[in-house]
């Protein structure tokens, strides 16, 4: 999932010192296109643009909402460092989350989800 939040926010101007690092992601405070990593332990880093970098261990989940408002996804832990990612996502960001490495993307219809609710 950090791979994709990189993708999708900062990949052409994240400090290279953060982008080597695996504790680092990005957080994005704005009411409506917000990214939010829930975490053990955290501890913010560097704010560049609109965005903060944050140093977190044990990501328990994550929360991101795109700038458009296409997409809102929820990432969860289940196990380590695998988890589950749910919510609605654009075009755009099934191709970023497909070329960050997430290969298993299963639509789901609405029906679907509530009956999972």
């Amino acid at each position: 999932m950090r791979e994709f939040l990189l993708e999708s926010t900062c990949k052409s101007f994240i400090p290279k010192r953060h982008e080597e690092s695996e504790k680092v992601f990005p957080e994005r405070r704005n009411e409506d296109a917000f990214i939010y990593i829930e975490a053990e332990k955290k501890m913010d880093l560097e704010h560049t643009r609109e965005l903060v970098f944050v140093e977190a261990e044990n990501i328990m989940g994550i929360i991101y909402n795109s700038k458009s408002g296409n997409t809102r996804l929820k990432w969860r832990q289940v196990y380590g460092e695998l988890g589950r990612l749910t919510g609605e996502a654009s075009v755009n960001t099934l191709v970023n989350l497909f070329s960050s490495g997430i290969k298993i993307i299963e639509p789901l219809k609405a029906e679907e989800v509530e009956e999972e609710g």
